[in-house]
């Protein structure tokens, strides 16, 4: 097949005709005129030739868009596109890429199928799932649940995530696909499916590794703009980024899969759990394959004579996506955190309000740093796991603080990260709680999970102080009631839902009773199972979304406040006389004349 997309039409139309009509239709729809010359010119510069016909290859396009070689996720990213070149005939793949493969990739990995293909505009992630599935009988043989299925010759063993449960493919919703029937009736083909489908196979899984390099790559690309070169970010791949990186990513992952268990991910599985807990996980795709409608060579910002000097400075570094890296968050993180929430309130406009290493682990500590903050706010927390039974007496106390344990553990590994997205100021909760449907909850670690507000109620963010109610900081968790009329007043009230830290912020626990109807936040769709985390507190930060503005209206209200305690510490009783002043004061008995307090008795 020859680049050249004719727009002629003919009765009976090959796929290769058929193809190269489609071509023409996302050119005429999906690109400017100066974007697909940009395409033709970078396609014309990377490809290799054989014969007359001219294609890209693997390493080609690793290079042209900078996927670092330590990730191995070069081999991956190329099934992908050789896969979804051969769109909508999807049986012919894995294809050459040429010229008409490559304008199917960039329409399709960067979402500007929707300008033509409105019906299908929410069936990438299918694609997606598609082009990196295996057919492999053997390899999908999922783990049975029960010790006596182990004498029936599948081996394995019973695990507790949803995910590892063994279930019924479902292959009517995997074989229809909507994004490829629309393309169809687009080309006014009648048996649509005979020619585009591939043929229905079962056992079809994303391998765990390959997944996991995927992640690695879509975390890195996260923050990446229209035209940043990913060489920028080089120093997120190298040394302790890379380790920090991989952590991300396994969290991300260990969601979807327990690798020692499943080789690999099943369709069910990633349709459930994309749209759940990582719905922007592929959003990075965008400008990445954006790259191809930027040719270098119509950059005519640039002089000649310049190219030989840029080629002999050292690549340039992007500005961080934390301007000063926390204990807890750090680039990674906040690519991870963007898989979930928006990425316009995330990279390079986050700053540190609170560290409670830095400033003290206290409610008073964390309301001096973090209110008037008019802006959302990212709030996390990491620690260690307790131990079923508590040690020492601080440990004691907020056992006993706490309804009976009564679930195991979310997840395995010692160390937990939780976190929590509020969108309004923070302020005291006398009554009721704050926060609006907007609010998230969710974990990062060891597994990553997501629970978005509901409507049961609204308890989603409680900030009490002694001595008006049992203070604490707590999501998801009804109102505590004031102390002077609960007979429980050292007791808390865990939401079905929900993450608590007591008042020193030393020890907190996430509760998740997936058997109730739920509460403020919606039960987890990756354990579905009741579950408690018990921890002690080593790592607690709360992150202003915002820039300069926001930080300078913090700093104005916090001087208005300021001025008013200062204004209240001032009597002023309407006197000139300080000393006629003094003297009402002592006639109301409010101070003695020795200048001490005096007696309300």
């Amino acid at each position: 097949m020859g680049q050249a997309l004719s727009e002629e039409q003919p009765t009976h139309r090959s796929k290769e005709e058929l193809l190269q009509d489609l071509a023409v239709r996302f050119k005429e729809k999906c690109f400017t005129s100066l974007e697909f010359y940009s395409l033709k010119d970078v396609f014309k510069t990377l490809a290799d030739h054989q014969g007359d016909v001219s294609y890209l290859k693997e390493d080609t396009i690793a290079r042209y868009l900078e996927v670092p070689d330590i990730l191995g996720a070069s081999p991956v990213l190329f099934q992908i596109i050789s896969y979804i070149g051969a769109f909508p005939f999807l049986a012919e793949a894995p294809v050459i890429i040429e010229l008409p493969h490559l304008v199917m990739v960039v329409v399709i990995m960067t979402e500007r199928y929707k300008r033509v293909l409105a019906r299908g505009s929410t069936d990438r992630t299918k694609l997606l799932f598609k082009s990196m599935a295996v057919y492999d009988r053997k390899a999908s043989v999922t783990s049975p649940t029960s010790p006596t299925a182990k004498n029936d010759g599948a081996g394995g063993s019973a695990l507790g995530f949803d995910v590892d449960q063994p279930g019924q493919e479902e292959d009517d919703e995997y074989a229809d696909d909507d994004l490829v029937l629309t393309a169809f009736e687009l080309l006014d083909i009648g048996d649509a499916v005979k020619q585009g489908s591939i043929p229905e196979v079962h056992g079809a899984i994303i391998p765990t590794d390959n997944f996991r390099k995927l992640v690695m790559l879509l975390l890195l690309v996260a923050p990446l703009g229209e035209q940043d070169s990913l060489s920028h970010y080089s120093n997120r791949v190298t040394g302790d980024e890379l380790d920090q990186l991989r952590a991300s990513a396994e969290s991300l992952v260990s969601s979807f899969v327990d690798a020692e268990a499943s080789p690999g991910i099943r369709y069910h599985d990633f349709r459930r759990l994309i749209p759940a807990i990582a719905p922007n996980l592929f959003t990075g795709f965008n400008n990445l394959f954006g790259h191809f409608l930027f040719s270098k060579n119509l950059d005519f910002t640039k002089h000649k004579r310049d190219e030989t000097k840029q080629k002999d400075e050292p690549a340039k570094l992007a500005q961080p996506l934390v301007l000063n890296n926390g204990e807890i968050l750090n680039g990674h993180l906040l690519a991870q955190i963007s898989t979930f929430l928006p990425a316009s309130d995330l990279f390079h406009r986050v700053r540190l309000l609170y560290s409670g290493n830095e400033s003290g682990f206290s409610i008073g500590s964390f309301e001096s740093k973090v209110f008037n903050w008019a802006a959302p706010t990212l709030l996390l927390v990491s620690g260690s796991r307790l131990g079923d039974r508590p040690e020492g007496g601080q440990e004691a106390n907020f056992a006993e603080s706490l309804p009976p344990k009564r679930f195991q553990n979310g997840s395995k590994g010692d160390r937990v990260t939780f976190g929590v997205y509020v969108r309004e100021p923070w302020k005291h909760t006398h009554k009721t709680c704050f926060g609006d449907s907007e609010t998230v909850l969710f974990q990062l670690e060891p597994v990553q999970d997501v629970f978005r507000a509901s409507t049961i109620n609204t308890d989603y963010v409680t900030f009490t102080k002694a001595p008006a109610n049992q203070p604490c900081m707590a999501f998801g968790c009804p109102h505590p009631k004031p102390t002077k009329s609960s007979r429980t007043a050292g007791t808390f009230s865990l939401g079905a839902v929900s993450l608590l830290l007591d008042d020193s912020f030393e020890f907190g626990v996430f509760n998740h009773d997936y058997s109730s109807r739920g509460g403020a936040f919606q039960t987890s769709e990756v354990r579905k199972s009741n579950f408690q985390d018990r921890f002690q507190i080593e790592k607690l930060e709360v992150w202003g979304c915002g820039g300069d503005k926001e930080a300078a209206a913090q700093a104005a209200r916090w001087a208005w406040e300021e001025r008013e305690a200062e204004a209240r510490r001032k009597i002023n009783l309407g006197s000139s006389s300080k000393e006629q002043d003094r003297a009402l004061l002592e006639m109301a008995g409010l101070i003695s004349s020795n200048r001490s307090g005096g007696s309300m008795g």
